[in-house]
């Protein structure tokens, strides 16, 4: 049977030119530049993505639930991004492709829940750079350096450096990221170190309680609703960790490296996440710094013997923004990639340039991130936005990992999730809880998000689900599952 199987498979004709396999070239002319990350640039690269949350907009969660607020939804997050991380390490060895999140799902939800997975990872990746570029602004204004102040130019700058460094190559790129991402971990211990020698304990439960509220205490201020609404900012010390799998193209061995960096990047937030949060509030106090831009500056406020300290972390502040920013480009635009080389969107936006970069899935989503920040200049709002999106992306990978156990158990399985299906069950049902949670804190975002969702849907439902790739990775992988199920049938 395994031979007569076997046999079958292999009769299955290769893709040919046409509309709907792209044509002649079509592949050759938006391919990668394999092999040029390891597993330690990887790891850089998961770090980055998330490192200057650890910096700032955590703490608005100390206003939203206080200090036992958020230090329980800052665990359960931690809880639904390390499960989602190990169900992400199973899928990219199984899948190891540029369409990370949208590959797993179109294999395991069709083509609706790849574009649907992808639209959201790719509402992620687009809002999140814009918002940080306006952080950057604001790190520069107040460090007085070149004289500028916050506004366009310093969008501009960021935007045209940083891209026109993806330009130049990704090992060159992700080496820019690992370097730049070293110092503001390292600024992050050293500012731990001394925001320690200040710490109290009473600090930390210091915000007044809301007696109207359920659940009230001085640990829960604003009640058991408090937990809920601050699980937004909870994802702030973990945001961006799921899309090291969009590396998985241009990765030296990616069943092994991929999953390989994905832990080690976990580990690593999950100690940073733990020092920077109890050394700020107990340093200053949780009301202090509940509602401060830069709440480690603010957390050594308190200590004139600390105030070269102050100076450092403002400057890593800056390193740790640009690493985000940076490493956020390089995910748009691997995603933005892989969904129009598979025809989910136009197909000229995955073409890539002779050192293999895709040129227009750089500038494109560069174009409209500048467009936003220069425009609005409200970094919160869109990071509610790109907040909103990730929480659809991860109940839908969550989600792609049950349905492959259960739909694929023989598949070929390099790696295995710890746990199994109950891992990826809980990062879905925790995915879930957090999407709610986003229209607690910020309903005009989470409303907006959904608008750009609807247009487009309706425009995959009427126009780009019937002129999508054959050839593509992607819909190589779901065309050969689908052969294999039909042969278990027969």
């Amino acid at each position: 049977m395994a031979d007569d199987t076997g046999a079958r498979l292999a009769a299955v004709p290769e893709p040919t030119s046409s509309p709907e396999n792209g044509g002649d070239g079509y592949l050759e002319r938006r391919t990668l530049r394999r092999g040029s990350a390891g597993w330690l640039l990887l790891t850089g690269l998961g770090v980055a993505y998330v490192v200057s949350g650890d910096f700032s907009g955590w703490n608005v969660g100390l206003a939203q639930g206080g200090f036992g607020g958020l230090a329980i939804a800052t665990v359960l997050m931690g809880a639904m991004y390390a499960c989602l991380v190990f169900s992400l390490a199973e899928l990219s060895a199984i899948l190891p492709t540029a369409g990370g999140g949208y590959g797993f799902a179109r294999r395991a939800l069709g083509t609706w829940g790849g574009f649907l997975t992808g639209t959201a990872i790719l509402i992620e990746y687009i809002l999140a750079p814009a918002a940080i570029a306006i952080f950057i602004g604001d790190y520069v204004e107040s460090l007085n350096l070149f004289g500028l102040t916050s506004g366009w130019p310093v969008y501009l700058a960021c935007f045209a450096v940083f891209i026109g460094i993806h330009l130049w190559g990704v090992g060159e790129a992700l080496s820019f990221s690992l370097v730049v991402t070293a110092i503001a971990v390292i600024a992050l211990i050293v500012f731990a170190v001394g925001a320690f020698t200040q710490f109290d304990a009473a600090n930390l439960d210091d915000i007044a309680v809301d007696t109207t509220a359920a659940g009230a205490s001085s640990w829960l201020p604003l009640g058991f609703l408090g937990i809920w609404a601050a699980f937004p900012f909870g994802m702030w010390f973990f945001l961006g960790v799921e899309g090291v799998p969009l590396a998985a193209e241009e990765a030296k061995d990616p069943v092994r490296s991929v999953p390989r960096a994905l832990s080690i990047s976990m580990g690593i937030l999950v100690l940073l996440a733990l020092v920077t949060f109890l050394a700020s509030t107990g340093a200053r106090g949780a009301d202090a710094i509940k509602d401060a831009g830069n709440p480690l500056v603010v957390a050594l406020e308190g200590n004139p013997g600390l105030s070269w300290l102050k100076t450092f972390v403002n400057y890593a502040g800056l390193a740790g923004l640009v690493a985000s920013f940076f490493s956020l480009i390089y995910a748009g635009s691997r995603q933005l990639f892989a969904l129009s080389r598979a025809g989910y969107l136009p197909r000229f936006l995955s073409l890539t340039s002779r050192r293999k970069a895709p040129y227009l899935g750089l500038l494109i989503p560069g174009a409209i991130g500048f467009a936003l920040a220069a425009a609005t200049g409200n970094g919160p709002r869109m990071l509610n936005i790109a907040v909103f999106g990730a929480t659809i992306s991860y109940a839908l990978m969550a989600l792609s990992h049950i349905v492959l156990r259960r739909r694929e158990p023989g598949l070929e399985r390099p790696y295995r999730t710890p746990g199994g299906i109950a891992t990826s069950t809980v990062a879905f049902v925790l995915a879930l809880s957090a999407l709610v949670a986003t229209f607690l804190v910020d309903k005009d975002a989470a409303f907006m998000a959904l608008a750009v969702y609807a247009v487009a849907l309706a425009y995959f439902a009427f126009y780009s689900r019937h002129h999508l790739v054959a050839s593509a990775p992607e819909e190589e992988f779901a065309a050969l599952a689908e052969a294999e199920a039909e042969l278990s049938r027969d």
